[in-house]
């Protein structure tokens, strides 16, 4: 039982670019699809599909992105709002990840959000992670 299914996914998708995996799989929820498909609009993600594992339980099977000579799209990953400390943020104060060249995955009620789209339809909500 993990305490934090987000943190575990992150830490699954940075262990495979760590060693240029094409595919990983993590164990599937509506809030994790909806964050692996936030990241294939932005770019860092190939794609995101269903699968069932060995044991016949739903996992997402994430195909990650990897530029020329197999350089990882995604540098770093890092979970923002944790269980024991949450992160919120106000529309004007939604953060921006390495001037703009990243981008902070925001929880709206409008759902998630990239940082820029939250600043634009002035949301503002929980910063989930950090990706650039």
């Amino acid at each position: 039982m993990h305490s934090d299914p987000i943190a575990d996914m992150l830490t699954r998708i940075r262990n495979a670019v760590a060693i240029a995996s094409p595919t990983v799989d993590v164990p599937a929820s509506k809030f994790k699809r909806a964050l692996a498909q936030l990241l294939v609009r932005e770019g860092y993600l190939k794609s995101v599909g269903d699968a069932v594992d060995e044991r016949g339980h739903p996992v997402l099977r994430i195909s990650l992105k990897y530029g020329p000579k197999r350089t990882p799209i995604i540098h770093e990953l890092t979970r923002v709002s944790k269980p024991g400390r949450r992160a919120y943020a106000k529309a004007k104060t939604v953060p921006v990840v390495r001037g703009g060249l990243g981008i902070a995955v925001v929880s709206t009620q409008q759902g998630l959000m990239a940082d820029r789209d939250a600043r634009r339809a002035n949301v503002g909500g929980e910063v989930i992670c950090e990706v650039w």
